[in-house]
């Protein structure tokens, strides 16, 4: 009967680690969304994007995000685009560490300032493998309209850690297990 409360204190553990690997979806811009009156500078500043994070755009329907070259972003060159997303809400999943540029379909709004740079850091604990691709939103009836904006950060462990994540709790659960019978 002593053991379960070392037991339970190894649940706990294992669950605490497993929880602390997930990812956060940011809202551009905050409550301003992607629009030409957002900061968006100061709105990335104080960010640490990781890989396995996610860009929720929220816009007009008569907006657009392109994800562009730094060559583009830096002459707002909105026809040679990596990506375009239309439809008013557009998440985008961070795969992969570096420099991310997003700007807006309309030339005249990147000039005045509606584009973004995510410098994404390298995060260990990312599983690539269950990551959803980003939606084109090309499809303008298939879309709700965009929604109220968050300005907090949301975030859901087990989804885009994969289910790799809870599989290694488990086995640390049985590890710990083992090890204490072994021990006392």
């Amino acid at each position: 009967m002593a053991k379960l409360p070392q037991i339970l204190v190894c649940v706990l553990l294992v669950l605490g680690f497993a929880l602390t690997s997930s990812a956060t979806v940011y809202t551009v811009g905050d409550t301003s969304g992607w629009d030409i009156s957002t900061d968006l500078n100061s709105w990335s500043n104080n960010k640490t994007f990781k890989v396995g994070d996610a860009l929720s755009f929220q816009y007009s329907s008569s907006n657009s995000v392109s994800q562009v070259t730094k060559e583009s972003f830096d002459v707002c060159n909105t026809t040679k685009v990596i990506k375009t997303y239309t439809g008013g809400n557009t998440t985008v999943t961070l795969t992969k560490p570096g420099d991310w540029y997003f700007v807006s379909g309309s030339k005249l709004y990147c000039l005045g300032g509606m584009k973004l740079v995510a410098e994404v850091e390298n995060n260990q604990a990312y599983e690539p493998a269950g990551a959803p691709e980003a939606g084109t939103g090309s499809r303008q009836g298939d879309l709700p309209n965009p929604t109220t904006k968050s300005n907090s950060p949301t975030s859901s462990a087990f989804i885009n850690c994969g289910p790799n994540a809870f599989v290694l709790a488990i086995f640390g659960l049985i590890a710990a297990t083992l090890y204490m019978e072994v021990t006392i």
